[in-house]
């Protein structure tokens, strides 16, 4: 009776059961039954709602057979679930899906790698599936841990090692193409998945960049689902579409990420992997997020400011190459945020070199100490070129804005940044930044093309630079004219005038220019006395050598090329003239070798002017002098003076006229229309200014004080030696004022045409020497006469460069008897 009871039931089992177990055969390798399969998926798609049950009874077969290790009936079980996964898209696949993951978690739990290689290929087929509405509850936390860890495997069999790597990539890019469409999976982008996502994405890829450099071939690509792939492609594969993928509210966890990853394994030093990570990321991502990047890098370079400096180094390097691909694009409102950090870090690298070299002498070992000294040298070169590529793709208006920032950034004496620069890194430190600073300052002007000067020299970047042109160092001058020359040469002919010398025929040069505009007239206007003074004075320093003359002389050859009228041609006829006569007289006691150096400069320059406004006889008189000079004195000219071992004269002998320009001459010979040729026998004096005080320098005003201070503070003591020395012919020419009368009269005459003949710019600086020097003056007077009332602090200070006066105590203050009571 029992055994028929069960005989009848048998039959009765549900019949999604019957045709579940109908596709198992006896034998497992005979594998799915095709034509069963096609019974329980044409019964799956006439009644959906048995789906969930379906999927339910197979999951729980799979189970079993996995517990049982019968791997033949696992690979049938998933082989069906695929085929109905595929088949079926209906409202009632939701808790199919379910016992379906349910199914990839059991293989994925495995320890078997081929259960986990079949479980990760069935789950790469369900993420290409588009579903037809979202999920609200279901979460892939459990799959991204699993599939981070099997990216991860250190199987001992390489082999197999690669195949569980290959299938974890193949799993999170099914997660990711899975999730990160759907705005209800955007739980993706959290930091606690990222940081398991990113990180295996990258351990694969450093992994293959190890083989490489180890020499070891990495494994072959191939094909099929099971077949040999190499991991490290996968993974960047995977990356790039990860990241292309991000949204703007993303990049933070998506990029934060790969800089935990980066300095968990040291892969600053070197940098070639970080540098290949973020050209992925940059070429990855939309183009107006480059931005976000370019910020993310800005502040791990913030949180590294104590790291070594090849760690620093790495960090920028892999900076620039972020800047590099983003400036090309929009790179946002972080262009003077990137300068700023740059100029920072610059300027915390030159504090630990010079902190180093102050300690080298009480350090015991030397070699470690010059080796980082080494090293920051490397972080700071790093930096400059950072700054100047960057600043060098920008267009021409943010350059201009760069421009003027790093400049407010350089010291320049007497300005607070420079009293700041002075007391924390000292007179070496501060010229390492203007040297370093100058230097990004030529990659940023590069190339930089403005239609006017006005524009791209304001006053607020044409003063301090001026300033620093000034200062007694020849690298830094030097830096300052090749500044000049990057903004000022807006025909790119400076290639053309390399080098100082007699150029024979400068047509063949075949120079360009144009017209001259208003806004540059109206410029040289304002400020060509300023650049004429910089010149002037930037001749006779007695540290100048060849590459100073040669950038003298391109200064002024561009200065013809580009901002010449008639006007400003004569001026600079009078500027070459008062060179010359400031090397003939020599009242600065400057070295042979200078004053030789500044006579060949201006023979260059006039032989260049004279061919540039092709004037016949200016030509000629210019000739004949180089002619002449050729044959008794070759040390005046660029060829031979800037030789090694040039003999040099004991002197110049002014008598010898023909060696010499003459301003009659030349007056002469632009006796035509178009030039007021009667202005070159005013003799061109430099206007003076606040910079010569700014520059430690001595101006003329400070030169003129000295004199009469000399002369005021010997008169007491000379008084009896001059009472001793009245003859009677110093009576007699005492009550002779003939002569004094005549040279009144010439003194009031040379006042009255400089006044009629001269340009008003020049007037204007005659008269601001004036002020200037009566405000210097007053200035001196007031800090001699006027001190500060003493305070009971009892303190001795330094402020602004005085020294306070010990202060009094209360009780010893000694106060007029009005004010006691």
């Amino acid at each position: 009776m029992p055994a028929g009871v069960c005989g009848c039931c048998g039959p009765l089992r549900p019949r999604y059961k019957r045709l579940v177990d109908n596709i198992f055969p006896l034998d497992p390798k005979d594998g799915l039954s095709k034509s069963d399969m096609e019974k329980l998926t044409f019964y799956a798609v006439s009644a959906p709602e048995k789906l969930d049950r379906i999927g339910a009874y197979l999951a729980d077969r799979l189970s079993r057979d996995v517990v049982r290790h019968r791997y033949g009936y696992v690979v049938i079980a998933m082989e069906a679930l695929d085929q109905l996964l595929m088949a079926c898209h209906s409202q009632s696949i939701k808790p199919f899906v379910e016992s379906f993951l349910h199914m990839v978690a059991k293989l994925l739990e495995s320890r078997e790698p081929d259960l986990q290689v079949l479980g990760t290929n069935s789950f790469v087929k369900f993420a290409n599936i588009e579903e037809d509405t979202p999920s609200y509850h279901r979460r892939y936390d459990f799959f991204v841990s699993q599939f981070s860890a099997m990216c991860h495997s250190t199987h001992e069999d390489p082999e197999t090692r690669t195949r569980i790597r290959v299938a974890g990539i193949k799993g999170l890019q099914g997660v990711v193409r899975k999730t990160v469409n759907d705005e209800l999976q955007a739980i993706i982008w959290e930091p606690q998945h990222m940081d398991k996502l990113i990180p295996s994405m990258l351990f694969n890829m450093q992994d293959a960049d190890d083989l490489d450099r180890a020499g070891h071939p990495s494994t072959p690509s191939g094909s099929g689902q099971d077949g040999e792939e190499n991991p490290a492609a996968l993974a960047e594969n995977c990356f790039r579409e990860l990241l292309g993928r991000a949204a703007y509210g993303n990049m933070k966890n998506a990029v934060r990420p790969v800089l935990v990853h980066l300095d968990n394994h040291h892969l600053w030093d070197p940098n070639e992997f970080a540098v290949s990570c973020f050209r992925i990321i940059m070429f990855s991502i939309q183009a107006q997020h480059s931005h976000h990047v370019i910020q993310q890098v800005l502040t791990h370079l913030d949180g590294n400011n104590k790291s070594t400096p090849r760690v620093r180094a790495g960090i920028v390097q892999v900076l620039l190459e972020t800047v590099a691909i983003a400036a090309k694009g929009s790179v946002g409102p972080t262009v003077l945020e990137v300068f700023n950090t740059l100029l920072k870090h610059l300027r915390m690298s030159v504090d630990f070199e010079l902190g180093d070299s102050s300690r080298r002498n009480s350090s015991s070992s030397v070699s470690s100490v010059r080796g980082r000294e080494s090293d920051e040298r490397i972080v700071q070169n790093a930096i400059i070129q950072t700054i100047g590529f960057f600043g060098g793709n920008l267009p021409d208006y943010q350059r201009a804005e760069v421009m003027m920032f790093i400049m407010g950034k350089v010291p320049v004496y007497g300005t607070p940044c420079h009293t700041l620069d002075t007391v924390k890194i000292g007179h070496q430190g501060t010229k390492r930044i203007q040297t370093m600073l100058l230097s990004s300052l030529i990659m940023v002007t590069s190339g930089f093309k403005s239609k006017s000067m006005s524009a791209a020299l304001p006053p607020p970047f044409l003063d301090p630079l001026f300033s620093i042109s000034l200062m007694e160092d020849s690298e830094l001058r030097q830096l300052v004219l090749e500044i000049l020359h990057n903004i000022i040469d807006r025909h790119d002919n400076r290639a053309k005038l390399r080098g100082i010398r007699i150029i024979p025929n400068v047509a063949a040069l075949k120079i360009k220019r144009e017209k001259i505009s208003k806004q540059d007239v109206a410029f040289m206007k304002k400020h060509g006395q300023q650049l004429y003074r910089h010149v002037y004075l930037g001749c006779k320093e007695e540290d100048n050598v060849h590459k100073n003359f040669e950038l003298l002389f391109t200064t002024l050859a561009i200065l013809t090329i580009e901002l010449a009228n008639e006007e400003v041609v004569i001026d600079l006829i009078r500027l070459s003239v008062a060179l010359q006569e400031m090397a003939l007289n020599n009242e600065e006691n400057m070295p042979m070798s200078i004053r030789c150096g500044i006579m060949a400069l201006v023979a260059a320059y006039l032989n260049f002017l004279s061919q540039m406004i092709a004037n016949p006889p200016f030509c000629q008189h210019v000739s004949k002098v180089i002619e002449l000079r050729n044959m008794d004195a070759p040390y005046l000219l660029p060829e031979h003076i800037f030789r090694d071992k040039c003999p040099l004269p004991e002197s110049l002998d002014k008598d010898d006229r023909q060696l010499y320009f003459q301003t009659a001459d030349m007056a002469e010979c632009l006796a035509g229309p178009g030039y007021n040729a009667e202005r070159l026998s005013i003799p061109y004096i430099p206007q003076v200014t606040d910079e010569d005080r700014l520059t430690r320098r001595k101006s003329f005003v400070d030169t003129i004080s000295l004199q009469v201070d000399i002369m005021s503070s010997s008169l007491p003591d000379k008084q009896p030696e001059l009472a001793e020395e009245i003859t009677f012919e110093t009576l007699k020419k005492a009550i002779d004022t003939t002569g004094l009368e005549e040279q009144e009269r010439e003194k009031r005459r040379q006042v009255m045409e400089k006044f009629q003949k001269a340009p008003f710019e020049e007037i204007a600086a005659h008269c601001e020497s004036k002020a200037n020097m009566l405000h210097d003056r007053l200035a001196q007077i007031f800090e001699l006469t006027i001190r500060p009332p003493p305070s009971p602090s009892g303190v001795v200070s330094i402020s602004a460069g005085h020294t306070q006066h010990p202060s009094v105590p209360v009780y010893e203050m000694k106060f007029p008897d009005l004010c006691v009571y």
